[in-house]
C-alpha cells in the first residue's frame, strides 16, 4: 500500500516526464491511498492545464475518464477531528499550505501514527520534505 499524493497522481492522468516511473510504481503496488479532495485536486489539475492551453479537451476528456477509473479503485481516507488536529500540528511544525497539511495528515492516519511503515508518493518539493522530516517513506522521480 502507498499513500499517492495529488501531485503524483496528475502525472498518472496526464502524459509527463515523470509518468513511467510513476506507472511502474503503481503496478508494483495497485493498493492506492489518498485523502478525501484528492478527485477534486486532480480535477482542479485538469481544468486548469486545459485553460492555459497545455491540454487538449479532448486531451482533457481523456484525463477525466481515467481519473474516474482510477477513483473506483482507490480508498479514501475521510475528513475526521483526528485528522484536522493532526493537520494543525503539522502547519505549526512545516512549511506547508492548509491542502497539503490536510493530505499529509491522512497519510499519518493511514500509516496508524507509524509514518515509517507507509511509502509516500509525492512531486510536491514541499511536502515530500515534511512527509520525509515526518518520517515517511518519500518516492520521487526526476
Amino acid at each position: 500500500m502507498r499513500f499517492w499524493d495529488s501531485s503524483a497522481l496528475v502525472h498518472l492522468l496526464i502524459d509527463q516526464p515523470q509518468t513511467p516511473a510513476l506507472a511502474a510504481l503503481l503496478r508494483e503496488d495497485q493498493d492506492v491511498v489518498v485523502w478525501w479532495a484528492t478527485d477534486t485536486e486532480c480535477a482542479s489539475a485538469i481544468a486548469r492545464l486545459e485553460r492555459q492551453g497545455d491540454l487538449t479537451p479532448e486531451a482533457a476528456d481523456a484525463a477525466y475518464a481515467r481519473l474516474a477509473q482510477m477513483r473506483r479503485a482507490w480508498s479514501e481516507i475521510h475528513l475526521v477531528e483526528e485528522l484536522r488536529e493532526t493537520a494543525r500540528r503539522l502547519l505549526r511544525t512545516h512549511d506547508l499550505r492548509a491542502g497539503d497539511a490536510l493530505q499529509l495528515a491522512a497519510a499519518w492516519l493511514t500509516a496508524e501514527r507509524h509514518p515509517s511503515t507507509l511509502e509516500f508518493v509525492c512531486l510536491d518539493r514541499r511536502l515530500a520534505r515534511a512527509a520525509a522530516l515526518e518520517g515517511f517513506i518519500v518516492s520521487t522521480v526526476d
